[in-house]
């Protein structure tokens, strides 16, 4: 193992204890304390943690919407850090580095999924803050072959939320296959759909925004969205192409009866609640089509963060403290954060 100081034997960090509503009375899903940190393996690097960005994500697992997988988990897995340890098996990193570690923490590597350039449906596949210990914390271990080396230049809370709501947005936008020059259509306006309207709008496509939040709203004509309505709203045109991140079922019928002729509706989320019947004339007639999206794979990563350094899309950031990592979560199951919510070391 590459390193020249003492590692650290615990960290500080939130652990999913009871899940349930957050923002509700004490004690809440979420606890603060002390982590034991284990060595890092031989392909893994031990990163001290600069910013993690919070994700609706963290917010099915804290509330019990996700299964938990591993016990008192530790959430985040938009982490931008610096690499305090490599793994003897390690290459690409070394001590110091900036480090970047996203949801997808690992894949078998051999099934046809994998073989095949599909590793998001690796049925092996493992998560980071669900099946290993996540950002919301001082310090975390990760798989170095799932990490993303970082530039030097940018804020560390600017780049962490690429690392989910920028990777997972753009595989959503690539799923709905909008025509160039095509009018897409946004469903739910947080994190995520913020930076992907505006690798839209980079690519010189129009975009329609709908979000039952008047901030969100007032944020997506600030960047540049030719409309801007609430979640029922119809749009100014039939769309080419739409992307919903609300998650909520309810809108899939709404989206699919807004999208023009051959046009498709890709769901981001990796929750949805119950879709209500749909009607074949009125959705999916004309080949509409509805399509899932499910995590991401490296490849992803890679371009979207190659596209992200030219197009360098405006995250708009608010800060907690990570002792507020409770706070970040109720205020964004409120819908009181407009952008994205950061956590950030005290």
């Amino acid at each position: 193992m590459s390193t020249t100081e003492p590692l650290p034997a615990e960290t500080r960090a939130w652990t999913v204890e009871h899940p349930g509503p957050v923002g509700g009375p004490p004690p809440g899903p979420l606890a603060w304390g002390r982590r034991a940190l284990g060595a890092p393996g031989p392909q893994d690097i031990l990163v001290e943690v600069e910013a993690c960005g919070v994700c609706r994500t963290d917010l099915h697992l804290a509330e019990g919407d996700l299964s938990p997988r591993l016990a008192r988990c530790t959430p985040g897995h938009e982490v931008v850090g610096r690499v305090l340890a490599a793994g003897a098996g390690v290459g690409g990193f070394a001590v110091g580095d900036r480090a970047g570690v996203a949801w997808l923490a690992r894949t078998c590597g051999g099934c046809g999924y994998c073989r095949s350039g599909r590793e998001n449906l690796c049925p092996e596949s493992r998560y980071t803050g669900w099946d290993r210990h996540g950002g919301y914390a001082g310090h975390l271990t990760a798989d170095a072959r799932f990490a993303y080396r970082l530039p030097e230049g940018p804020p560390a809370e600017e780049l962490a939320p690429l690392l989910c709501a920028g990777i997972i947005g753009y595989r959503a936008l690539e799923r709905a296959e909008l025509p160039a020059g095509g009018l897409l259509g946004i469903y739910g306006f947080g994190a995520s759909a913020h930076l992907t309207a505006q690798v839209a709008l980079a690519r010189g496509a129009r975009v329609a925004v709908f979000t039952r939040a008047a901030a969100a709203r007032r944020l997506a004509l600030e960047l540049g969205a030719v409309f801007a309505g609430d979640s029922y709203d119809p749009p100014p045109q039939p769309l080419d192409a739409a992307v919903l991140f609300a998650p909520v079922g309810e809108l899939v019928p709404v989206a699919l009866a807004a999208l023009d002729r051959g046009g498709t509706l890709a769901v981001a989320g990796i929750h949805l609640t119950d879709i209500p019947v749909l009607n074949y004339q009125q959705h999916l007639f004309q080949e509409r089509t509805l399509r899932s999206v499910t995590a991401n794979t490296r490849a992803d990563g890679l371009a979207f963060l190659a596209e992200a350094a030219r197009a360098r899309p405006v995250v708009h950031v608010t800060r907690y403290p990570l002792r507020r990592a409770d706070a970040a979560l109720a205020d964004l199951a409120a819908d009181r954060v407009t952008g994205v919510a950061v956590l950030v070391p005290e």
